[in-house]
């Protein structure tokens, strides 16, 4: 399939891969949590999820009018053997936020298949675009779409422009050309990428640029 790849993507945001030190505080929510990360995470996870739930954190209150609280993070699992939501057990390859535990879970053999092919971005946008459906879940019915998977990938574009805009990660050579590639990647045939569910690669390219290019609002 050939992409044309947007200018937000290719030029605006690089992509972290690693959190940054020290961020500004100046649009820190004080009293929310810090979402707790499981042991046995990767590096990248569990910078990915310090980045993510950090700007959350500081943003959520202002786009929507009220408190904002983490969920919980499961984890990794391997194959089928991860945390089953209601009565749907874990499937291979697959990552996703289950809304009655509000918890994030993802098959390691996704992460890691995805991080020899591109590296950390990978890794990034799945949780990235997981917490979307967190934040989903956190707002009023009637402000989400239609298409909540797409609407999922445009969160996850404000969410790695804003956080790097925030200071929250650093950006390093070559991480644009990664989240170019962890784009395209969305057309295979994973579970967490099935276009029938998430849209095909140009759809996602799409919305996700939407949300670097526009933010949180953009989305809605």
């Amino acid at each position: 399939m050939s992409v044309r790849w947007g200018v937000s993507v290719v030029l605006m945001l690089g992509l972290a891969l690693s959190a940054a030190g020290t961020a500004p505080e100046a649009h820190a929510e004080p009293e929310s949590p810090v979402t707790p990360a499981p042991a046995g995470l990767t590096a990248a996870e569990q910078s990915a999820v310090k980045v993510v739930d950090g700007f959350w954190r500081r943003h959520f209150t202002e786009y929507f009018g009220r408190p904002y609280t983490s969920p919980k993070v499961s984890g990794s699992y391997l194959g089928t053997n991860g945390p089953s939501c209601g009565n749907q057990p874990a499937i291979a390859f697959n990552a996703f936020y289950c809304r009655p535990g509000d918890f994030l879970a993802w098959d390691e053999n996704l992460m890691s298949t995805g991080f020899q092919k591109v590296g950390d971005s990978w890794v990034y946008l799945v949780i990235a675009h997981e917490w979307g459906h967190a934040i989903q879940a956190r707002i009023k019915r009637g402000l989400t779409a239609i298409s909540i998977e797409l609407q999922a990938d445009c969160l996850a574009g404000a969410t790695l422009q804003g956080a790097a805009n925030d200071g929250l990660v650093t950006v390093e050579p070559g991480d644009a050309q990664e989240l170019a590639r962890t784009l395209e990647a969305a057309a295979d045939d994973y579970p967490w990428t099935n276009q029938k569910d998430h849209g095909d690669a140009q759809q996602r390219i799409s919305s996700f640029n939407t949300g670097a290019a526009k933010g949180v609002k953009g989305c809605f």
